[in-house]
């Protein structure tokens, strides 16, 4: 696909460079890693460029796959003018037409999107998947259009050595984008005991907004103060999951991270089928889920999250498998 130029408009001076757009939140960033990684592979003779987040900045270089961020929230505006012009643009954030019209606003030499009927420079790219799993789907766009991409390159290095006193513990994340994902906090503070009981440090953590949240588990918890992990930036976060033994945490970016650092992770799944935005079948990785789904950005706890029990969270915990361990085993779920 071409960009199309504008009527009596001179074009932008071309610059080398690869483009990508993907200006959402962290598990979305982490996971288009496999579809970075395969665009830096085809693509290492020219600079690549993210329109991402600022805040997400850290995690975005940590896998080599990228040599700028330009900071982008959403496609509410333009995108910076220094991204004008580029070799090729990649649209990594949706299936258009906003998205695409962003994109082709910098007068790219090439388009790189799935095909949208509203967008005519769209024209000859991959039909959309309502039903494909999220890591899968960006790298078949990707090798719909002759660039291999492997779904399985999802791993990343730490960005920095563990908090103190971290290491191996079990740290619950409890936090979500809407309450249809945030299990009842007195279940995550059941779980907690369950993990003190059996000897093992217990963490929580928390992203903005979402302190009180954590606190109150914590003291339901019989947890210290310093128990608690609020405040940090994206980078903190990161190396607090990667230092874990094991996370539980629901259908957010923290799932995602444990899937990047191999973190032995129970992830709780509600509205959203895990065949969507689950973690890969590895037996270090269980996702709970009561096979219905709903709305994601409902306002009230999702049904089918409300239906996973603390028993089968702890159960989850117990069978566990450690990535040091081996195997590629894919452990039985128990239905919620």
């Amino acid at each position: 696909m071409t960009a199309a130029g504008r009527p009596g408009k001179a074009p932008p001076a071309r610059e080398r460079r690869v483009v990508i757009l993907r200006a959402l939140g962290l598990g979305d960033l982490l996971t288009v890693v496999p579809a970075m990684r395969a665009l830096a592979d085809a693509f290492g003779d020219l600079p690549r460029v993210l329109a991402c987040p600022a805040a997400l900045a850290p995690l975005a270089r940590l896998g080599g796959t990228v040599d700028e961020v330009v900071p982008t929230d959403g496609l509410a505006g333009p995108l910076q003018p220094r991204l004008a012009g580029a070799t090729l643009a990649v649209n990594l954030h949706g299936r258009g037409p906003r998205s695409h019209r962003l994109l082709l606003a910098t007068e790219p030499a090439r388009l790189l999107a799935f095909a949208h009927p509203a967008v005519p420079a769209s024209a000859g790219g991959p039909r959309w998947r309502a039903d494909e799993h999220e890591v899968a789907r960006w790298c078949r766009l990707l090798a719909e259009h002759g660039i291999p991409a492997d779904p399985e390159r999802l791993e990343l290095d730490p960005p920095g050595p563990p908090p103190p006193g971290t290491a191996g513990a079990t740290l619950l994340h409890p936090g979500a984008g809407s309450p249809a994902r945030r299990w009842p906090p007195e279940r995550f503070a059941a779980v907690a005991r369950a993990e003190r009981d059996r000897g093992r440090t217990v963490l929580v953590s928390a992203g903005p907004g979402e302190e009180g949240l954590a606190r109150g588990i914590a003291a339901r918890a019989g947890l210290p103060a310093a128990a608690v992990h609020a405040g940090g930036d994206v980078a903190a976060l990161a190396r607090l999951v990667a230092a874990a033994g094991r996370v539980v945490c629901g259908d957010t970016g923290v799932a995602h991270l444990a899937t990047a650092f191999r973190t032995p992770s129970v992830v709780l799944f509600g509205p959203v089928s895990p065949a969507l935005w689950g973690p890969p079948p590895r037996p270090w990785h269980r996702a709970l889920w009561s096979g219905r789904t709903g709305d994601p950005h409902g306002l009230r706890l999702d049904p089918g999250l409300a239906a996973i029990t603390v028993d089968q969270v702890v159960e989850a915990l117990t069978d566990l498998t450690s990535p040091a361990a081996g195997g590629w085993r894919q452990a039985p779920l128990r239905p919620a």
